[in-house]
């Protein structure tokens, strides 16, 4: 089903509407935010309030940026793409979960999800990239940093991740906000608040219910360079479902006419810009939705609603550009009015 209305791009966020009629089974909110990932996380929980929780979450945190934070220079992401060959992984807790995530969902995607395109990312000016000061294309550092792109070129065994050439790196941010809001989710769960929603930079994973209810996502309504947002409409997060959204509109720069994002097909090199202009995937965790957002940015339209109706445990919610500003809201089978 689709529907066309001429608006701005729609970006999935979430929506924190607590508040209901009281009774005897009716449980009061409590809510902590802080920084996390680049970004902020918002925690929202029903029941008592929880001692030390503020403490348990910075201590998650802590853990998971020492593993897998590319920001965190003795982290182990950092450390193994400095490498020539590679890095230990003994001891690690949260970094062979995404790798074998990325495995899945490289091979679900025939490639157009790959965490090994951090040399493309930075040649196109993200992800610690220097923008470009050009249009044109060096074909040689161009080809350089193709030649080091490729799952196949990461292999780990017996405790070891090994790299097959000096320059290849990884880029787990793709599915790392979505982890992040999973392991916060697990520890609501581990801590007695069942019924909770986690937000992280936008990606979202709910718990239970709120007070019998689905927690609920709002759709908006930015464009590329909005500074506020209007409300336009809400979708039920069911229990234990994950969304995350994936889109253009906000990372991206100019160069002599030339529009540079941050989607980068890991398949032909090359920045992606097609008519698809955000995708929201729904998953029964978040790592597994963030990752199949970013691919199917990738894909585009067509390919993605393709992508996710041949996975039974995934939804689709995409918003589609036209030719002449018009806006086409796609929903896959299982989202559909």
């Amino acid at each position: 089903m689709t529907l066309r209305t001429r608006v701005p791009a729609l970006l999935l966020v979430v929506l924190l509407g607590c508040n209901g009629p009281q009774n005897d089974a009716y449980q009061p909110a409590h809510r902590l935010s802080g920084e996390a990932m680049g970004s902020y996380y918002r925690i929202t929980y029903l029941g008592e309030v929880l001692p030390g929780l503020q403490e348990s979450v910075d201590s998650l945190l802590d853990a998971y940026n020492l593993e897998l934070s590319p920001w965190v220079v003795e982290s182990t992401i950092s450390r193994f793409n400095r490498s020539d060959t590679g890095v230990s992984l003994v001891g690690t807790v949260h970094f062979l979960p995404n790798l074998e995530l990325a495995e899945r969902v490289v091979r679900a995607t025939d490639g157009a999800y790959d965490p090994t395109v951090a040399p493309l990312v930075k040649f196109w000016g993200f992800g610690g990239g220097q923008q470009r000061k050009t249009a044109v294309v060096d074909s040689v550092a161009w080809d350089s940093a193709r030649a080091q792109v490729g799952f196949d070129l990461i292999r780990f065994d017996d405790g070891f991740l090994h790299k097959a050439k000096p320059g290849v790196q990884l880029d787990l941010n793709a599915s790392a906000k979505g982890y992040g809001v999973d392991l916060l989710s697990a520890l609501l769960t581990e801590r007695g608040r069942p019924d909770h929603l986690i937000d992280i930079g936008g990606e979202m994973r709910s718990g239970g219910t709120k007070n019998g209810k689905p927690w609920t996502v709002a759709i908006r309504l930015p464009e590329e360079n909005a500074t506020e947002l209007a409300a336009a409409g809400t979708l039920p997060l069911e229990q234990g479902r994950a969304i995350a959204t994936s889109g253009n509109y906000l990372n991206f720069y100019e160069v002599e006419g030339e529009k540079y994002s941050h989607t980068i097909d890991p398949r032909t090199g090359r920045v992606e810009r097609n008519a698809l202009l955000s995708a929201s995937v729904l998953a029964p965790d978040c790592a597994t939705a963030d990752a199949f957002a970013t691919a199917c940015m990738v894909v585009g339209p067509a390919g993605a609603l393709e992508l996710v109706e041949g996975n039974g445990e995934l939804e689709g919610y995409f918003l589609v550009g036209g030719a002449e500003g018009e806006l086409e809201v796609v929903r896959s089978e299982g989202l559909e009015e």
